[in-house]
């Protein structure tokens, strides 16, 4: 078994109203020396079997259609094994 991530960001071009919110309230806070701060979005897809080609290409087809909206998103499809702890846990 696989996990599949799909980060999804608004384009560079994009204006980000949420991340400049934190961008502002991060010195408010204590936290000096942030410059910039862009907020996106994180799939985590467990994927039964193994995670072959034709896996990764349906995968990216479902960002490309579902998941981003490709005319102001931009997303990145990543392949994470999965670790089996002790006691069963993911």
């Amino acid at each position: 078994m696989a996990r599949v991530v799909v980060d999804v960001m608004l384009k560079p071009e994009i204006l980000d109203p949420q991340g400049q919110a934190v961008q502002r309230a991060l010195p408010r806070l204590g936290f000096q020396g942030i410059s910039d701060v862009r907020q996106g979005k994180r799939f985590e897809l467990e994927v039964d079997g193994p995670v072959d080609d034709a896996a990764l290409a349906r995968i990216h087809e479902m960002a490309e259609t579902f998941l981003a909206n490709t005319v102001i998103e931009d997303f990145v499809v990543k392949v994470e094994e999965l670790q089996e702890a002790a006691g069963g846990e993911k």
